[in-house]
C-alpha cells in the first residue's frame, strides 16, 4: 500500500513525539529531573571535527549557538544528581556530510548526566532508555508503523560490546558505517584511543591513552545512536588535556572558573532525537525526521 508524503510525514512526527514522551517517562522514573536548554554561551562543546563557527554578539562579548549541553550539564550536576535536557543543537558541518543521511545543520539532542555515575552505569541507563522507547512506540504507535513497514525487533540485554580498537582493525578508521551494516542489534563501542574524543572525556588512569567513553551503534548501517562516558573534572587533568590537544584556555575561562570551583565526577551520554526517529521510522534520510529540516550546505529553506 501506497503512503502519501503527508501521510508520512504525520506519522514520522508522531512516533517522535512519542519517542519524547517515552523517554522522558523512563528517565524520570530513574530520578532524572529535566532541566531546560541553553542555547547561547560564551563556552560550548569544542567537539573533535570540522564545523562552521555559530558565534553572535552578545551585548558586545562574543557568544555561541550551542553545539551540545556537555559543559553546562557538568556544571548542572552541582546543584540536582541526574539531569536530562532536550537540548537543541547547532552544528554546520561541512556539505559533504549531506549525503551521508545522518546529518543536520539543527537537531535536538537528548542530553542527560549522573553525579558519580560510571561508564557501565550509563551503558545500563542507555539500554533501558532505548527499550523503554521502543517498547512505548510499538504500544503507542502501532498504526504508524504499519504504514511505515516498520517491524519493531524485541531487543535483549545486555547489548553486544566491542572495542574501538577492534573495530578499526575489522571494519577500517572510519568503521561507523561498515560496523553498523554488520549489526543485526544495537552494539556498543567502547575504549576510544584520546586522539579521537575531546578534553572532557575521562583518561583511564590505568590505561593511559585510552578513553572511558562508549558510543551506541545501531545496526541497519544507521550508524551512530549516542555517545558519552566518563568525564575529567579536576582542573589540572582539563589543563592537561588542553595542552595536549592544543587549545587556548582563555578560551574556556568561564567554564575554567566553575572548574576550578569544583564540578562533581560524572557519566553521561547524548542521544540524537531525529537519528532515533530515523532509525524507528526507516527513513533514508534523517532530514525526513522533523519539520523545517536544516541540510548541510543547503540554504534557503525556512
Amino acid at each position: 500500500m501506497h503512503i502519501s508524503t503527508a501521510s508520512k510525514r504525520l506519522c514520522v512526527l508522531a512516533i517522535k513525539s512519542e519517542i519524547m514522551r517515552s523517554a522522558g517517562a523512563y528517565l524520570r522514573e530513574q530520578g532524572f529531573i529535566e532541566i531546560l536548554p541553553v542555547i547561547l554561551s560564551p563556552v560550548t562543546d569544542p567537539l573533535h571535527h570540522e564545523t562552521y563557527g555559530g558565534a553572535i554578539d552578545y551585548y558586545g562579548r562574543p557568544y555561541q549557538l550551542t553545539k551540545s549541553m556537555i559543559l553546562h550539564k557538568q556544571i548542572a550536576l552541582r546543584t540536582a544528581p541526574k539531569i536530562f535536557c532536550f537540548s537543541p543543537n547547532v552544528r554546520m558541518e561541512p556539505e559533504e556530510r549531506a549525503r551521508l543521511g545522518r546529518y543536520l545543520a539543527e537537531f535536538v539532542q537528548l542530553d542527560l548526566e549522573v553525579r558519580d555515575g560510571t561508564r557501565n552505569e550509563l551503558i545500563r541507563i542507555g539500554e533501558g532508555l532505548l527499550l523503554a522507547i521502543l517498547r512505548g512506540v510499538k504500544e503507542r504507535c502501532p498504526g504508524e508503523l504499519e504504514l511505515l513497514k516498520r517491524d519493531l525487533a524485541i531487543l535483549k540485554r545486555p547489548f553486544r560490546q566491542i572495542t574501538y580498537l577492534e573495530a578499526e582493525q575489522q571494519f577500517g578508521k572510519k568503521f561507523d558505517d561498515a560496523l553498523s551494516k554488520s549489526l543485526a542489534a544495537p552494539s556498543w563501542v567502547i575504549d576510544f584511543p584520546r586522539e579521537v574524543r575531546e578534553f572532557y572525556d575521562r583518561e583511564d588512569t590505568s590505561r593511559p591513552g585510552t578513553l572511558l567513553d562508549m558510543d551506541l551503534i545501531y545496526p541497519e548501517g544507521y550508524a551512530e545512536a549516542l555517545s558519552g562516558g566518563e568525564r575529567e573534572h579536576t582542573l589540572s587533568r582539563i589543563l592537561r588535556r588542553f595542552e595536549q590537544d592544543g587549545i587556548d584556555p582563555q578560551r574556556f575561562s568561564e567554564y575554567l572558573k566553575a572548574v576550578e570551583e569544583g564540578i562533581p565526577p560524572s557519566a553521561g551520554f547524548g542521544i540524537g532525537v531525529e537519528r532515533l526517529t530515523r532509525y524507528i521510522c526507516g527513513l533514508d534520510h534523517v532530514k525526513e525526521a522533523r519539520l523545517f529540516p536544516k541540510v548541510p550546505g543547503a540554504v534557503g529553506s525556512i
